[in-house]
């Protein structure tokens, strides 16, 4: 089940034509990352205790535009668990219309190099997985 987070399009966010900039849907996708990690248990700052996980790579496929005045929700969930990485879907909608897919892969980071999840992360993140 996803986990979702909203907010209205600010002006800032958008050209002048009043369509979200791309860049902003990244921005969208870190906000509800925060909440999704929470939601399986494990807050930002205490996950950053146990491990360094970084955003690896980041996809965006565009479907349509979100515009000042929207209200957007971002739904994140869980795709796919490896040794170190994770990729989380997040899906940003305005009402049932979905404007677009961001996917980003987190790798677990030590000392500068990608690592294994530690245990009780990866029971965390393979419940969330399963969950889903």
């Amino acid at each position: 089940m996803p986990v979702s987070w909203s907010s209205p399009v600010r002006f800032v966010e958008c050209d002048q034509q009043g369509v979200v900039f791309n860049a902003h849907y990244l921005v969208w996708a870190d906000e509800a990352s925060m909440v999704w990690w929470a939601s399986v248990g494990l807050p930002w700052d205490e996950l950053v205790e146990q491990t360094d996980p970084v955003v690896k790579a980041s996809s965006l496929e565009w479907s349509s535009s979100a515009r000042w005045g929207d209200t957007v929700t971002v739904d994140a969930e869980p795709e796919r668990l490896g040794r170190s990485s994770l990729t989380v879907r997040f899906t940003v909608r305005v009402g049932e219309r979905v404007c677009c897919a961001v996917r980003n892969t987190y790798v677990a980071v030590a000392d500068g190099a990608a690592a294994p999840w530690p245990d009780d992360v990866r029971t965390r993140l393979e419940a969330a997985l399963s969950a889903g």
